[in-house]
């Protein structure tokens, strides 16, 4: 996928999205993304930087810590490396209209050392389709895999937790989310009998 795809679906002068355009990667670790959108349902946008870009999967039920849960993960567009920091109201009549918060981020890398540079590792392992990394996040840590089903749809993937010092189960994302939560208001407005009535 490429940024013309996310730009086609974008009109700049009416969302405060960034414009899609590839950054020349710096020799800083690979940053990870995890943002928390409520458009037409609450999912989790979870992206990674590689190649300039973030490569992005929406994340319905939310990351999980607890390795018993494969979380469906449907890969979407290609996202500008500037997303990294977007936080805002996406405005009706937008593609993704609603409300975006960052939930997590931090730094990823391989978690197999191929003597690859880490990012021709992870770009090799998406080619592969299934990605082993380890997230170094405020909220997620430790292994983690991306895992494309097979027999599915093209851009249907898993990501499941790996048994290691910061597995826990049960976990629910939706209960580490900050109680101030700009997300969960926009949330609750919607269901509000005044907002239903409009």
């Amino acid at each position: 996928m490429a940024l013309k795809d996310y730009n086609a679906k974008r009109k700049f002068d009416r969302t405060a999205e960034p414009e899609g355009k590839a950054k020349k990667n710096s020799k800083n670790k690979l940053i990870f993304v995890i943002q928390r959108h409520a458009a037409s349902s609450l999912h989790y946008d979870f992206r990674l930087e590689m190649d300039g870009v973030l490569k992005s999967w929406a994340i319905p039920k939310g990351p999980s810590l607890d390795p018993q849960d494969k979380r469906l993960a449907m890969m979407v567009e290609d996202h500008p490396y500037d997303y990294k920091d977007f936080e805002g109201t996406i405005a009706e009549g937008n593609y993704g209209a609603g409300q975006v918060e960052i939930w997590d981020s931090g730094t990823y890398e391989p978690l197999d050392d191929n003597q690859l540079p880490a990012e021709k590792e992870m770009l090799q392992q998406l080619r592969d389709g299934s990605l082993k990394f380890i997230l170094k996040g405020k909220k997620l840590k430790g292994e983690f895999a991306l895992v494309k089903m097979k027999n599915a749809e093209n851009n249907a993937w898993l990501l499941i937790k790996h048994k290691d010092d910061f597995s826990q189960s049960p976990y629910d994302a939706e209960k580490h989310t900050d109680p101030d939560s700009l997300v969960t208001r926009h949330l609750k407005e919607k269901k509000s009998p005044k907002a239903k009535k409009e």
